[in-house]
């Protein structure tokens, strides 16, 4: 059963005008729903914190583009706007089994906890920067543009060992590389200007390797095996572009919520909850992947009283897990810090091809916004929340800006 022959696709909107009410109708579809990706590329959507985790970890379900029918067909243009989040090249995002065990090792020995844990000075050090360039003069700010993004850039730029002149002209590629408004003839474009940037650091961390983590993944072996230049530029592209854009949004929704719930933000102002908890319930709640693109049935997979078909391509709408009342209680549609099911979401993924970042975002989070509200305790949203708009990136909930009014 192809989407739309005995269902009604559910088109995703590619301005991402209520991204709430657009999950909402995709979790009352069930927990396989019919959809549309912008360009008329038809898909099915997993809606469901238990079904989710099942397909997460089903080995009929793969990366391998190759198996979807559609693109076997030539049905999914090379200029679609989503191309190169559908297929960016050979990594531990794209393949499966003992690939993926190979590439998921040596990535591991890099990306080692003691590296992340390394980072908290450097980034303690990057916030305190940025909270010290804010004005504390009542003035209006655009938090988003002026700490919630560059702290993760700079520690990505940090942590990969890119050099930071780089980072405005990443900041233009990586918004055309999300965005589904990206015209076709810039799409191509955008994706080898990216990849090589990524291949100049490869080849200058292997001329001169330093204590960063290209270089260790350049250096990475198991068993004599190691990642070859290919497969290290694939992995720090798909590091870079989940490493910042995740925290960006996390950071940037946890401020939302405090402000538009002041009795959970006077909660955990008065330490009687602690920040993780805020983490947490906006990764769930609020998650910063709406949708994860995209993985393809090698055969019959039944889900509910649905079957996605072989050759079928599905993804996986975190947006609409994270609210799942079946996994959360009748209150799932509520904000709550206090909440005992806040830490049984799966808004990093699940399974074999969980995101390795996930401690590395944690740990951002974790130190900016305590410091940010220990400097401006009273931090409130400058337009009502309604008047806040997300990008036209069907895969994130991100927004354009996040005016606040900053009070010490």
């Amino acid at each position: 059963m192809t989407p739309g022959t005995a269902d009604v696709r559910i088109p995703l909107d590619p301005f991402v005008t209520d991204l709430d009410g657009e999950s909402a109708k995709l979790r009352a579809a069930g927990p396989l729903a019919a959809v549309e990706l912008p360009g008329g590329v038809p898909v099915w959507a997993v809606t469901r914190h238990a079904e989710a985790k099942a397909l997460l970890t089903d080995p009929r379900l793969v990366k391998d583009i190759n198996r979807w029918g559609a693109w076997q067909r030539g049905e999914i243009p090379a200029d679609w706007p989503l191309i190169g989040l559908v297929n960016p090249g050979r990594s531990m995002l794209t393949v499966d089994g003992a690939d993926h065990r190979r590439l998921r090792t040596l990535v591991a020995q890099a990306l080692t906890p003691r590296r992340v844990e390394e980072m908290r000075g450097r980034i303690t050090e990057l916030t305190g920067r940025l909270l010290d360039a804010l004005p504390a003069d009542g003035g209006v700010v655009d938090l988003k543009a002026a700490f919630a993004y560059p702290l993760p850039m700079y520690v990505v730029a940090d942590l990969m060992g890119i050099d930071e002149s780089r980072l405005p002209r990443l900041k233009v590629l990586f918004e055309k590389f999300f965005s589904t408004q990206t015209p076709p003839d810039e799409v191509v474009a955008t994706l080898t200007e990216l990849a090589g940037i990524m291949a100049e650091t490869v080849a200058a961390k292997r001329a001169a390797p330093g204590d960063d983590l290209t270089s260790a993944l350049l250096s990475a072996s198991e068993d004599g095996d190691r990642l070859t230049d290919e497969e290290v530029v694939s992995t720090l592209q798909l590091m870079v572009a989940a490493g910042h854009e995740t925290t960006i949004s996390l950071i940037v929704n946890a401020v939302v919520n405090l402000s538009t719930h002041p009795e959970q933000r006077a909660l955990v102002l008065s330490g009687e909850v602690p920040w993780p908890a805020v983490i947490e319930e906006t990764l769930r709640w609020s998650t910063p992947t709406s949708h994860v693109l995209i993985r393809f049935a090698t055969e019959d997979v039944p889900v509910g009283d649905k079957v996605l078909p072989a050759g079928d391509a599905l993804i996986v709408s975190y947006g609409a897990i994270g609210r799942d009342e079946l996994a959360h209680g009748p209150t799932a549609g509520d904000f709550d810090i206090t909440r005992e099911t806040r830490t049984r979401h799966i808004s990093f993924g699940h399974g074999p091809h969980v995101c390795p970042g996930a401690a590395l975002s944690r740990l951002e989070a974790g130190v900016a916004l305590p410091a940010l509200y220990a400097r401006f305790p009273d931090l409130d949203l400058a337009v009502p929340a309604s008047a806040l708009r997300n990008k036209p990136v069907v895969t994130q909930n991100d927004l354009f800006e996040l005016p606040v009014r900053l009070t010490p």
